[in-house]
């Protein structure tokens, strides 16, 4: 899980953030072990805005993966070191469509990190394709 939250802070590096100045990067792990790393792309109208974790799962979807295993996240403001960083309701959305609950969402800070489940952050998530 170390391992995956280094990749996520490289991930971090490309993020596009001249209007909020706070980036975020992801590292989506795949059951067949292939990563996926994703950062944030922001727009100054701000809805066409791209989240990092979005970033990473629909760069692995367009690549055809369907099947997740983890994704580690981390996030602060361009020069500061930051507390851990929860993805957003829209990226927990998109974990429920693609992902089962017991999904490992790893949020990083530094060298520490915290694990959660997907049912444990989105308790209540729509996925009418999942019985």
């Amino acid at each position: 899980m170390k391992e995956l939250v280094k990749l996520a802070y490289k991930a971090q590096q490309n993020a596009y953030v001249p209007y909020s100045n706070f980036a975020v990067g992801a590292a989506l792990l795949c059951k067949n072990k292939k990563i996926y790393l994703g950062c944030n792309i922001e727009s100054g109208t701000y809805t066409p805005t791209s989240c990092a974790e979005r970033t990473a799962f629909f760069k692995a979807v367009s690549e055809g993966e369907r099947e997740f295993e983890a994704i580690a996240i981390v996030g602060n403001k361009v020069g500061e070191e930051g507390d851990f960083c929860a993805p957003c309701g829209v990226c927990r959305q998109v974990m429920t469509e693609f992902c089962d609950a017991d999904f490992k969402v790893i949020l990083g800070k530094g060298e520490e990190y915290k694990v959660y489940t997907l049912e444990e952050i989105m308790p209540f998530g729509v996925n009418p394709l999942k019985k």
